[in-house]
């Protein structure tokens, strides 16, 4: 992405000498004669660079403070410009807010030179330090810039889905070669005009052409399952899945990293702020995610129709499937009043009521019948059951045995209930998503 740099000069001539030595492929130079259109462009383009001279009647350091105020969430670099080499004028300037003060007339080499340290300087600040990308501060002043700009763009909105959970298994230093891997991947497929930035750690965010933009969320999808394998210990890879480690996540099955990516552009959709262009991408992010597959969906012409959108009903319904009677009692009781709702079955057999409850807790079983396992397993080879997360209580202490029938978590006798409560409500806010 360019820089932007404003220059707040009102005189032609060197104004324009300033803008000559500033502007590169690297940076774009803006020059406003007037206060009232300065602040206007500082709103809009939020330049990193901010060069004031005193041409103007106004006093040099009280408009700083001005600038200041109103930049205080963006923080640019603030150069005064000044006939005067006065020390008393230099200090109450740079207490006003300035980063720096040059008196005029400065030598063009020393201005340039300085300039575009200050550039770098605010870059460098800016930066991811993991994969030494714009962080999500300068990444959200990429996306303001997009919205005064009349040319094409298509943005993408990249995670890498079950990200956390997979930093738990592998340790920190794992999760940050995945991350920058896959940085490098999505680096090596841009052109020089492209952007790529951070908006959080498993988060990327991509500027580019409308017409390859597509094509290049295709290529990432692609990219990132044949290198994602090579990640995971074999074990993990012959059993098809992650089991956490820890007192609280020990036994919980986890999925996989996958990536999803969410593409807009504004070639059918104008906006008009950054928040719009936020929500439209994670709206679109939502439904790209498919569990335990990486995916992409691209924004598409709109058609409207009556009904054409169905809203999800938030499913909070739990069956339970327990043999110890007391406990039995006991789960539906807390549950109910935990706000959720319940049903008790006393059979191992697959409910056939058409309501799909968004989480089964099911009792395993003796050692010798297994009937709940059993259960789960055929559960999990039913549809309709494909999204529901089960949980298996049991005396059984084998925790592969258990999350190979499909649990989405193990929990073996004698449990806590706060610690089951814990999994009951991320379980069903997951299903919901």
């Amino acid at each position: 992405m360019q820089s932007v740099t404003l220059i707040i000069d009102k005189r032609l001539e060197l104004s324009t000498k300033y803008k000559k030595l500033l502007e590169s492929e690297s940076n774009k130079v803006i020059i406003s004669k007037d206060l009232i259109t300065a602040i206007k462009l500082i709103q809009d383009k939020e330049p990193d660079l901010i060069i004031i001279s005193d041409s103007f009647d106004d006093d040099l350091s009280d408009f700083c403070k001005q600038v200041r105020a109103l930049t205080y969430n963006m923080r640019p670099i603030i150069v005064a410009m000044s006939k005067s080499a006065d020390l008393t004028d230099r200090i109450k300037v740079l207490e006003s807010g300035a980063d720096d003060f040059l008196s005029e007339p400065v030598n063009s080499d020393e201005f340039k030179v300085r300039m575009n340290a200050h550039l770098r300087r605010e870059y460098e600040s800016n930066v991811d330090v993991k994969e030494f990308l714009p962080n999500k501060n300068y990444t959200m002043r990429a996306i303001k810039r997009l919205i005064s700009n009349d040319e094409k763009w298509a943005a993408l909105y990249i995670s890498i889905e079950n990200f956390e959970m997979y930093k738990q298994a592998y340790t920190n230093l794992a999760s940050d070669k995945l991350l920058q891997t896959y940085g490098a991947i999505i680096k090596a497929s841009l052109g020089e005009n492209d952007y790529l930035g951070k908006l959080s750690e498993n988060v990327f965010f991509v500027i580019t052409d409308i017409f390859k933009a597509e094509k290049l969320a295709r290529f990432l999808i692609f990219a990132f399952d044949s290198v994602s394998s090579k990640f995971y210990a074999e074990h993990d890879i012959n059993r098809g899945y992650m089991i956490l480690q820890g007192d609280e996540a020990a036994g919980c099955r986890a999925n996989f990293v996958h990536s999803t990516i969410s593409v807009i552009t504004n070639e059918f959709t104008k906006y008009k702020d950054a928040a719009q262009i936020m929500n439209n991408l994670q709206q679109i992010h939502k439904m790209a995610d498919v569990p335990a597959r990486s995916n992409y969906l691209m924004e598409r012409p709109k058609i409207s129709g009556s009904d054409s959108v169905l809203e999800k009903v938030y499913n909070n319904k739990i069956l339970i499937f327990e043999t110890d009677d007391a406990l039995c009692i006991l789960l539906n009781t807390i549950l109910k009043l935990q706000g959720y709702e319940t049903e008790i079955v006393n059979e191992y057999k697959i409910p056939q009521e058409d309501e799909v409850p968004a989480l089964i807790i099911v009792d395993a079983g003796d050692v010798e019948s297994k009937n709940g396992l059993n259960l789960c397993y055929c559960l999990k080879q039913e549809e309709k059951f494909k999204d529901t997360k089960i949980i298996v209580t049991s005396i059984i202490h084998d925790k592969e045995l258990v999350l190979n029938t499909g649990a989405d978590l193990y929990l073996p006798k004698p449990y806590e209930i706060p610690n089951l409560i814990k999994w009951v409500n991320e379980f069903i806010k997951q299903y919901n998503i």
